[in-house]
């Protein structure tokens, strides 16, 4: 069977266009997040503080690692960065997950197990 017309093929590609799309929006708010504190955004205007809000709950496991570099006012947030990048990671890892699952022919197992073992 050709594995291009395998009944897995459309829900794996639905489901990395998913994990993509859901990484790029948890992405921006962070990038949000990093930009304003960055810019010593007024915390108080609701724009910020909706975007302080909702990263939160994403940046909180970060926010002890590293201590944030502050010059008057202004917060480079090394922490938001190593959220992003460790997000960026999870949703690359469980793409790869999904294309484990991908319907193979024997013949391009074999192909692909040959260039592995070379």
């Amino acid at each position: 069977m050709d594995s291009y017309n395998s009944p897995t093929t459309k829900p794996l590609y639905r489901g990395t266009q998913v994990v993509w799309y859901i990484l790029g929006v948890l992405e921006v708010i962070l990038a949000f997040r990093f930009v304003l504190k960055l810019l010593a955004a007024n915390p108080s205007a609701g724009f910020s503080r909706f975007i302080y809000t909702v990263s939160y709950i994403f940046a909180a496991p970060f926010l002890n690692v590293f201590d944030a570099s502050k010059v008057e006012g202004s917060v480079f947030e090394w922490t938001t960065l190593l959220a992003m990048f460790v997000y960026l990671l999870i949703a690359w890892g469980i793409v790869k997950l999904f294309f484990m699952s991908k319907t193979v022919s024997t013949t391009e197992a074999a192909t692909k197990l040959d260039k592995e073992n070379k």
